[in-house]
């Protein structure tokens, strides 16, 4: 029996493994490139983003308390100091900081390219109409990326730093923090944020799969708003303006993405109909 030829275009298990190991290797070379410059660039990784919300001069202090200064109302936001220290307790712990912090930083810094990577590489398993349809994906997940991320250092970390870092079960006990655990607050802060704000994206595609669709959404919008409301009291301090200052972006999304949702179902609507009349006029 003669042998069934096989497709040159199509690529075994094996060959599409090499291929992702290929995309893989060129994301974490400009992960560790970008990370090298960040490294040479301590002073200003450190003293200015990292330990920036440590300051009372940050951006985000100064706003709450002309906010509360104009209202009459005393804040901590005014205060000179925030009252804790940050110290080291391993040997190796600020060098072990500064090489995992440039790395953190070459990842945020190169997540376009690492989207436009794993792009590459899912892109030929979709259809044309498909493609032509994702067309800006890696644009739009890339500028909701930073904006989580400028929302989680702005708005997420400091708040969570300033609460942290001034609460005592009691006068006898001093805030000491070690600088991993500082360097983790402002990291998870920013990294789960700019995961957050990707939630549009992530919803554009669990629709166009059909795992999702508005009315799920619309049907679990309670529920999700008190996850929201519990994680905004979890990581901010006891008052009701930082709560909703931190719930009310997320609510946004939700809702933007109960939108894209629906619009993502009308668009697959109205192509089976167009479909459905092209079959009809070729019979």
């Amino acid at each position: 029996m003669a042998e069934t030829a096989k497709n040159p275009n199509e690529m075994s298990f094996l060959d599409h493994l090499e291929v992702l190991r290929w995309h893989l290797i060129r994301s974490t070379v400009a992960i560790v490139l970008i990370g090298l410059v960040a490294f040479l660039m301590k002073d200003f990784i450190f003293d200015t983003v990292i330990f920036g919300p440590k300051k009372m001069s940050f951006p985000t202090y100064r706003l709450f308390c002309n906010i509360a200064t104009q209202i009459g109302v005393d804040s901590a936001f005014c205060a000179d100091s925030l009252p804790f220290t940050i110290q080291n307790r391993t040997m190796a712990g600020q060098f072990s900081a500064h090489i995992w912090t440039s790395i953190w930083a070459g990842f945020i810094i190169g997540f376009p390219y690492v989207l436009y990577e794993m792009w590459k590489f899912i892109s030929p398993g979709l259809y044309e109409n498909e493609r032509k349809n994702s067309r800006g994906f890696i644009l739009i997940a890339s500028l909701l990326f930073f904006m989580g991320v400028l929302f989680g250092y702005y708005v997420v970390a400091p708040l969570s730093i300033n609460f942290l870092g001034t609460y005592q079960v009691s006068k006898e006990v001093l805030n000491e923090i070690d600088i991993s655990s500082f360097i983790s607050t402002v990291r998870a802060s920013v990294i789960a944020c700019g995961i957050m704000f990707e939630l549009p994206i992530i919803i554009y595609f669990l629709t166009k799969v059909g795992l999702v669709t508005p009315e799920i959404l619309t049907k679990y919008r309670k529920i999700a708003l008190v996850l929201v409301l519990i994680l905004s009291a979890i990581i901010t301090p006891p008052d009701v303006a930082s709560q909703i200052i931190v719930a009310v972006p997320v609510l946004v999304l939700y809702q933007v993405s109960i939108f894209i949702s629906g619009k993502v179902l009308k668009n697959e609507a109205k192509k089976e109909q167009m479909e459905a009349a092209k079959r009809r006029k070729g019979q």
